[in-house]
């Protein structure tokens, strides 16, 4: 299982997400895959501005800044 983060290049919040988020997956062993948003008509029509946004099992867990305590949550459940 992996989080999906939609981001896009060059994006600092995104870059900042995943920062936050690395050593939360490292101690999970989950992966994370990013995902552009600019790669998909869909997605960039989903997710315009609103970016950098962290999914899992097709529920969003957070937006910027991250939700630490509701991702934390949700990889102890795992």
């Amino acid at each position: 299982m992996a989080l999906i983060l939609y981001s896009r290049p060059e994006c600092h919040l995104c870059e900042a997400m995943t920062a936050d988020l690395e050593p939360l997956l490292r101690a999970s062993g989950i992966q994370l895959e990013l995902v552009d948003v600019d790669s998909s008509p869909a997605l960039e029509r989903r997710y315009g501005l609103r970016i950098p946004v962290l999914v899992a099992d097709d529920v969003e867990l957070s937006g910027y800044p991250l939700d630490r305590e509701r991702v934390a949550r949700y990889l102890a459940s795992r």
